[in-house]
């Protein structure tokens, strides 16, 4: 498949570069960056996919969270994509907001119109994408990890728990763990999905641990000076619905740690230490 290079820049002795192609499951031209570690000139590595939450695109985490240091010393490669379809034609929230519509896939593909022609991030990040960056790129494709922030840690923890051999590891910066339960997720999954809860909870990572037919250790670090704490992020409805199930969760409340960046950057390393450490 045919990719367009955006840059690429030399960093920690590996590649960081951006690219760009058109995407089948999207109907619309898509840019995401890949992060390889110096070990890749010698054959293929292991790949941890980082989703970005709200508002995101590939370039935040590319640029704040420091990740490539530590990547490079594990030999692990990074693949970031956008958090939504974007360009001509593709709708957004007719209010701007900034958790519907653009820059807000949440990870799913859209039943509901009008969003259900480009808004089908689940497959583009599941199927797509990792048979564009396994065909270009030096990678282990038999070997993944998953991580990702806020909205991006919900598509982390439900496409790990719902794509059993497909991750060895699965990790994540304060997720929404349960869009059912948070008025972010009745936004977003009311508006994609539709009214049925039934269709919600197949990207609830709560109701998918209750059901999920392999067990791999989950890792999040949560800060508790969180603003969005209380009302959209929960992560004490994981932490029972794992006690219930039995499945292997390691939950840090972080002290003094907001949402931001500097709370990913900061924890960082254990995340690529994490992945590494199942991976290799």
């Amino acid at each position: 498949m045919a990719l367009e290079t955006v840059s690429e820049q030399t960093c920690f002795g590996g590649k960081q570069g951006v690219y760009k192609h058109h995407s089948v499951s999207t109907g619309t031209d898509m840019t995401f960056a890949v992060y390889l570690p110096p070990t890749a000139a010698d054959g293929p590595v292991p790949v941890v996919w980082y989703l970005s939450g709200l508002t995101c695109t590939h370039e935040n985490v590319m640029v704040k969270a420091g990740a490539q240091c530590w990547a490079a010393r594990r030999g692990i490669a990074i693949v970031m994509p956008d958090t939504s379809p974007r360009g001509d034609g593709v709708p957004d929230d007719p209010e701007r907001a900034y958790d519907f519509g653009l820059g807000a896939g949440f990870y799913v593909n859209a039943i509901t119109q009008p969003w259900a022609k480009h808004y089908r991030m689940y497959d583009y990040v599941v199927k797509e994408l990792p048979e564009v960056v396994g065909e270009n790129f030096s990678l282990n494709m038999a070997r993944q990890g998953i991580t990702g922030h806020s909205m991006g840690g919900h598509g982390a923890l439900t496409i790990g728990l719902k794509n059993p051999g497909q991750f060895k590891s699965i990790s994540a910066f304060s997720p929404i763990v349960s869009p059912m339960n948070c008025p972010w997720g009745h936004k977003a999954l009311g508006g994609y999905l539709g009214p049925d809860e039934a269709q919600w909870a197949a990207h609830d990572a709560c109701a998918l641990v209750e059901t999920a037919r392999e067990r791999l250790p989950l890792l999040i670090d949560q800060g508790d000076a969180d603003d969005f704490l209380e009302e959209q992020l929960k992560p004490h409805l994981l932490e029972k619905a794992c006690n219930k199930t039995g499945h292997p969760l390691r939950l840090r409340m972080q002290p003094g740690y907001d949402h931001s960046y500097f709370f990913i950057a900061t924890f960082m390393q254990d995340h690529i230490n994490w992945h590494a450490d199942a991976l290799n």
